[in-house]
């Protein structure tokens, strides 16, 4: 694969995906390469790249040979995702809160954070995409590369059912991330750990109720 394919492969992958997180992309949607070939202007060979790199994280799945489809997680895999997540990410908090660099990391996420409260309602892929963000961020001043690339992968996985499709988690998101930021940067382990560890309990217990209740 030359250089412009790859390229072209990339973005296509970067537009799927985007287009499976915010739910423009059901799960069950078949990805059937010449209409999202003609969808995205490009020919079917980015499109079949994209949807390899879609299947390699878990977004998009082949059964038997068959076209490939948006993945539908389970609410036991999605239950798997976040004990893990909680796993990884309270220890991530927790080394955050010793690094030197919190400071200058965090207080612009604080920042953006604080807009979202006193101005206007950010839409849903705003709010979602700065909490991707905040958490690898968080994940990345641990120090541990491994880490972030387990943390990334299931976060991504966890986005799927974000605030976008649990609209009445932004608020009290926004809260918690300050929380878990406020522990980080006052050098507070064990704080910023259980804050961490408040704020992934009450993500899942919100996709419990989404999906028990889901009107």
């Amino acid at each position: 694969m030359n250089e412009s394919t790859k390229t072209l492969g990339d973005t296509a992958f970067q537009r799927l995906k985007a287009m499976i997180l915010d739910g423009t992309l059901e799960p069950g949607t078949l990805l059937r390469e010449k209409k999202f070939a003609d969808l995205l202007g490009v020919s079917r060979t980015p499109v079949r790249e994209a949807i390899g790199l879609l299947i390699s994280e878990g977004l998009a799945r082949r059964v038997d040979g068959s076209t490939p489809v948006v993945s539908r997680v389970s609410l036991s895999e999605i239950m798997e995702i976040l004990h893990a997540r909680s796993l990884l990410e309270c220890e991530t908090a927790r080394k955050a809160a010793q690094s030197m660099q919190a400071v200058e990391t965090l207080l612009p996420f604080r920042a953006r954070i604080l807009g979202f409260l006193e101005g206007p309602r950010p839409e849903s892929r705003v709010h979602s995409d700065l909490d991707a963000q905040l958490h690898l961020e968080i994940a990345r001043l641990a120090g541990s590369k491994l880490l972030c690339e387990l943390i990334e992968g299931l976060k991504t996985r966890t986005r799927m059912f974000d605030q976008g499709s649990i609209p009445e988690r932004l608020l009290p998101g926004c809260y918690e991330h300050l929380a878990i930021i406020d522990a980080i940067t006052a050098q507070q382990p064990e704080t910023a750990a259980a804050a961490m560890k408040l704020h992934l309990t009450n993500v899942r217990e919100a996709i419990i109720a989404r999906i028990n209740h889901p009107f």
